[in-house]
């Protein structure tokens, strides 16, 4: 597979933009990381994050609390080497509590196509079990399984 490297078209983002969501579905922190520079800057809610160790240890922290998690990325915009999505994902606390997360990212590239900056802002839902509508087995969404504008969200 070819590297996807700005400049961005819609076409080339929206492919961008769904390897980061199979990605972060795989839930593997030291494979993600390496979408990423090695001194990538991130803001994740309130917590600021730089460099590829940071990422591996910020993803392992993330995924031991937020379990069976799923997730869908939409792209909204892009123009040069930024991409702008919205997202969101189910996830379940350890004492089974279901959650439904919505957000945004900004992203940066730069001229190999890795992510040097991410900026996120996410808010979390309590849903009820019954609510969830991501459902798929754990990792990659399936191709025909709906998006976020498709389920209303």
């Amino acid at each position: 597979m070819s590297v996807i490297a700005p400049p961005f078209t819609a076409e080339s983002a929206a492919k961008k933009v769904r390897l980061a969501e199979d990605g972060w579905n795989g839930r593997d922190p030291e494979k993600v990381a390496l979408a990423y520079t090695p001194d990538s800057r991130w803001r994740n809610r309130a917590e600021f994050i730089e460099g590829r160790a940071e990422i591996v240890a910020f993803l392992r922290r993330k995924w031991a609390k937020e379990l069976d998690y799923r997730l869908i990325k939409e792209l909204w915009a892009c123009a040069g080497a930024r991409i702008a999505v919205r997202y969101a994902y189910e996830w379940r606390d350890d004492s089974g509590g279901w959650f439904r997360s919505y957000g945004n990212e900004n992203w940066e590239f730069d001229e190999s196509g890795l992510m040097r900056r991410r900026f996120s802002s996410i808010n979390d839902l309590p849903i009820k079990e019954e609510e969830r509508k991501f459902r798929w087995p754990l990792g990659r969404r399936p191709d025909d399984h709906p998006g976020l504008s498709d389920l209303g969200l």
